[in-house]
C-alpha cells in the first residue's frame, strides 16, 4: 500500500509538473504577444516621430534658405546702392574723389608697413 500511495503521489506531481510546464508556456507564448505587439507599435510612434522630425528639419532647412536668400538680396541691394552713391560722388567731384583715394592709398601703405 506504501508504494501505492507512493506511485499515486508521484503521478500527481507529475501531472501538477505537467500543468506548471503548460502555464509557463502559455505564459510565455502570451508575453511574446504582448511584446511582438508593443514593439509594433512601439516601431509605429517611432517612424511617425522620424517623419515628424524629418519635416521639421525640412522646414528649418527652408526657412534658414528663405532668409539667406533674403541676406544675400540685401547684400546686393546695399552694394548696388553704395556703388551709385560712389559712382555719383565721383561725377560731382572728381578731384576732391581722387584725393581721397590717394589718401586712403597712403593710410594703407602706412599702415601694412608697421
Amino acid at each position: 500500500m506504501a508504494s501505492s500511495d507512493a506511485d499515486k503521489g508521484s503521478e500527481r506531481f507529475e501531472k501538477d509538473l505537467a500543468a506548471v510546464k503548460n502555464d509557463i508556456a502559455t505564459l510565455t507564448e502570451r508575453i511574446s504577444e504582448a511584446l511582438n505587439a508593443f514593439s509594433g507599435e512601439a516601431g509605429k510612434q517611432a517612424r511617425r516621430g522620424y517623419r515628424q522630425a524629418r519635416r521639421n528639419i525640412d522646414a528649418a532647412i527652408s526657412d534658414a534658405q528663405d532668409r539667406g536668400n533674403a541676406a544675400l538680396e540685401a547684400a546686393h541691394d546695399a552694394a548696388s546702392s553704395l556703388e551709385e552713391t560712389l559712382e555719383d560722388a565721383i561725377q560731382q567731384r572728381p578731384i576732391a574723389a581722387v584725393a581721397l583715394a590717394v589718401g586712403l592709398g597712403f593710410l594703407i601703405g602706412v599702415t601694412w608697413r608697421r
